[in-house]
């Protein structure tokens, strides 16, 4: 069994909203949840730079420094209102890991999300 860590990228077929089986893509493990379950709080990854979000999605692009750990292929977006609770057991396979830094940035977006009144 793989270790899984805050910060990684993995693949999984990402849950579509209306419940439907989604595409395989790359997520971040945002937080393991409590308990012994194995679930983890994940955000979306995507390329669609369309569907980019001023001051929530954050971007990580070629010339970042933790891009070549990310184990992504070109330009992608973190989806950070994308966010899901998923079961270790439906993850495929690490592809890579971001810095401790922009994981920090990501979390400190969602939170500010959340308690905006």
């Amino acid at each position: 069994m793989e270790v899984r860590e805050n910060g990684q990228i993995v693949l999984l077929k990402f849950p579509q909203t209306d419940l439907n089986e989604g595409k395989l893509r790359p997520v971040l493990l945002l937080s393991k949840l409590p308990g012994e379950l194995g679930d983890w709080l994940v955000c979306m990854i995507s390329t669609k730079k369309t569907m980019f979000m001023e001051n929530i999605d954050m971007a990580i692009k070629e010339s970042d420094e933790d891009f070549v750990s990310s184990g992504l292929k070109s330009l992608s977006i973190f989806r950070v209102m994308r966010i899901a609770v998923i079961n270790k057991d439906i993850m495929l396979g690490k592809i890579g890991n971001i810095s401790n830094e922009r994981l920090i940035k990501i979390k400190a977006t969602i939170s500010k999300w959340i308690l905006k009144p």
